[in-house]
Parts: C-alpha cells; structure tokens; sequence
C-alpha cells in the first residue's frame, strides 16, 4: 500500500507541476485579438482618409484650381472690408482656430443668424451648401453672406467696387477674368443690392440691365476666387484613419495601439448597432443629404422646415448651376436638374454634417442645441419617430457605450491636410 500511495502522491506532483507550468503560459499570453466582422471591415476601410477622392472639378468656375485664384480668395476671405461695417470678414464666423466655424450657437455678423455656421472644411465635395442646402457650389454659397443684412450686409456694387478701387485686388481679378467695368460713376453706380433694405432695392431697380449684369458679373466671380481658396481646406489623417488601414491590411496588433479599447469599441456601435454610418459614411463621414433629426416636437410640424424651404431658394438662385451666371455645362448640372423639389421627407430636414474634427467645436446641430457631444449622443439615444419622420429610432445604449462612441469621436480630429500659410491671415491689398 505504501508503494501505491508512493506512486499516487508522485502522479498528483507532477500533475500539479504541470498547471502551474500551464497557467503560467496562460499569463504570458496575450488575451484574444477582438473580432471583426467582413461588413465591419468593409464600413471601416470605407470610413478612412485614404479613401477620399480627389477633389470633383467646380462646373461654374473655370479658375477653382488656379493658383492665383487661391492667393486672391485668401485675402478675400480674411477680409472685414467685404461687409457693411468693416469689421466682418469670412473668417469672422469660419474661424482657422476651430475647424473654420465659430463657437456660438447662431453666428454673429453685423446681426445674429438664425443658424450656426457649418465648417468649410471639405465643403468642395457637397453638392449642396448651407443646412438646407439652398446653394450648390462654394462659390455660389460665398455671396449669400456678402448680402445677407445679418452677416456681411454689404452690397454688389460695393463687393465690386473693392475689386476696382484697389490696385492689388484690380490686378489679380483683371488677370483672372478679364477687364472690370468702369464704376467711377457713383451715380450709375450706387450701393445697390437686391437683397438689402429698400432703398438698396430701389437703387437697383433703377441700374440698367446691362449694368445689374456688369455687376453681378464681378460679383460672382468674387465668389469664385473665395472658392478656389477653400477648396484647399481639407481634412488631414486622424488617429481612426492611421488604425483604419493598419486593421484593413491584417496588422491587427499595430491597429490596436492606435485607439483605445473604448474607442475600438465606439467605432463597432458606430458601424454597427448605432447605425450612425447610415449618414455620417465614406471618407468625410458624411451623406451629403438631408434628415429630419428629430430636434423638434414630433407631434408638431417644425417651424423651420430646412430643405423643404432650401430646395426652392436653390432652384430660383441665379447664381446656381444652371443659372445665367454659371458658365457650366447643363450636362455638368445633373445634381440641380434632377434635384428633388417635393416630399414629405424635405419638412425640417437639414445637412448631415462632416465629423471630421468634430470633437471640441460645439456647440452641435443647426442652431447649437446641445453643448456636447454626449448630449448629441443622448438625443439620438432617445429620439422617436416624429409626425413626418419614421427615420429615427431609439439606440437603447447604455451611458457606458455613449461614452465609447464619444471617445470613437474624439479619434477623427485632426490637423488640416492645408500648407499653415493658408491657414494664417494675409496682408491684404491696400
């Protein structure tokens, strides 16, 4: 017996030898890679930077890529000469220090906006500009705010006699476009502006037609050297991007080192059960379109009704791509001739936002409703169906899994893919 028991005590050391050996292997180890799923990968590599194309040509706007142009909408853009009071210049509300918008919830001009300035970072790649997408090109949205009372409040005429009285500008525009009309008559010439206070309207009213087209000629073509400028205002590589294309290309471990865990776990909500990539998709993780989003009663219709009104603004713009200001193609213009005009769907709808450097630049939505980003978050967690709406849906997510997609957020930020002289203000022309 004692040899048997010998045996048994010898069988359990060795047997005990054998986990601690194994369960000290276990601790060397690395836990197990997360899983992603083949249509997680898809969303993910079709989310990353490097998918973004090259910049689409500007139909209206023969000079878009011009260097010239550039240097010239970047004085116009920096500017305060371009308004009523010489003190609000593009800059003003799309500020270079927060992602080219501002930090209020309705813009200050020379008034208060009825809405919050949308960054025009990437805006060359919308076919529709504004939160109701009431523009179709950059240079076209350029000159809304040049009229507008509430903004710039200035006048084409003055917009155009810049060009004329300043040498510099002179130059440059003559250059690009060709001679500029004689405005030295102040008379045949007022501060005329078919969107200002009546006397502006009267005053041009009473212009020729010929002198409204000489006019607006010049404006437009402002509008287009502003465009050019910000055509170069584009999003940079951000942490997501640099762990989109390790993940696509198999190096998970790298990927991994790249976004935190709640980060990782942000972006399979975000891809996934969240369903946020239905509009926020593609490399500037945004749809270009239009939704209802929930930020009204939903048992009533909302006030501002966003596209609905927008669509009809855009169509009888003269400024837009078919309009007579417009050298384009019709055939280039498939986007304005096919645009939809009716639909309970427009009522209250406005612009899915790029989320590239989304994180810090509240406050969010069209007229900063919420300061946060947990707050945006928390809306759509919550939103239900509205009376013209059964887009939305509540997420049910925990505060924990919020939070995760907040961090995912936190990861798109980037510096701009922008030469930092573009980003500064210039000298201007005197």
């Amino acid at each position: 017996m004692r040899g048997r028991a010998a045996t048994v005590a010898t069988a359990r050391a060795m047997i005990g030898g054998a986990l601690i050996v194994l369960l000290a292997a276990c601790g060397d180890r690395q836990p197990p890679r997360e899983f992603w799923m083949p249509a997680e990968l898809a969303a993910i590599e079709s989310m990353s930077i490097t998918r973004l194309p090259p910049l689409p040509p500007s139909p209206g706007n023969p000079v878009a890529d011009a260097p010239r142009a550039v240097a010239l909408g970047h004085r116009l853009f920096f500017d305060p000469r371009l308004s009523a009071n010489g003190a609000v210049a593009c800059a003003s509300c799309h500020r270079p220090d927060y992602h080219f918008k501002d930090d209020v919830a309705r813009s200050r001009g020379i008034g208060r906006t009825a809405r919050k300035s949308m960054s025009v970072v990437g805006a060359a790649y919308s076919p529709w500009l504004f939160w109701d997408g009431r523009r179709d090109s950059l240079w076209s949205q350029a000159l809304e705010p040049l009229e507008d009372p509430l903004e710039h409040g200035t006048t084409r005429v003055q917009v155009a006699r810049l060009m004329h009285d300043l040498s510099a500008y002179r130059d440059d525009y003559e250059t690009l476009f060709g001679p500029l009309p004689d405005l030295d008559d102040t008379e045949r010439f007022p501060p005329a502006n078919p969107r200002g206070n009546a006397d502006q309207r009267a005053a041009w009213a009473a212009m020729t037609p010929e002198d409204q087209v000489a006019v607006a000629t010049v404006f437009a073509n402002v509008g287009r050297a502003l465009e050019a400028y910000q055509r170069r205002l584009l999003p940079g590589p951000a942490p997501f991007d640099a762990f989109a294309d390790a993940l696509v290309a198999g190096d998970q471990a790298r990927a991994e080192t790249l976004l935190t865990a709640d980060q990782r776990q942000g972006l399979k909500l975000f891809v996934g059960r969240a369903n946020c990539i239905h509009c926020h998709n593609g490399p500037l993780l945004t749809n270009h379109e239009f939704h209802n989003t929930g930020l009204t009663d939903p048992n009533v219709m909302p006030t501002d009704r966003g596209r609905a009104v927008g669509v009809d603004l855009l169509r009888a713009d003269p400024f837009n791509c078919l309009g007579r200001y417009s050298p384009a193609d019709p055939q280039d213009c498939a986007e304005l001739r096919f645009v939809k005009t009716t639909g309970i769907e427009l009522e209250g709808a406005f612009r899915t936002i790029s989320l590239r450097n989304i994180a810090g630049s509240g406050p969010f939505m069209h007229t900063g409703q919420f300061e946060t980003l947990t707050e945006v978050v928390d809306h759509y967690n919550r939103a239900q169906p509205t009376l013209i709406s059964a887009e939305l849906t509540p997420l049910r997510l925990t505060a924990g899994q919020i939070q995760q997609l907040v961090a995912f957020l936190d990861s798109l930020s980037a510096p701009l893919a922008t030469p930092a002289y573009l980003l500064e203000a210039p000298l201007l022309s005197q």
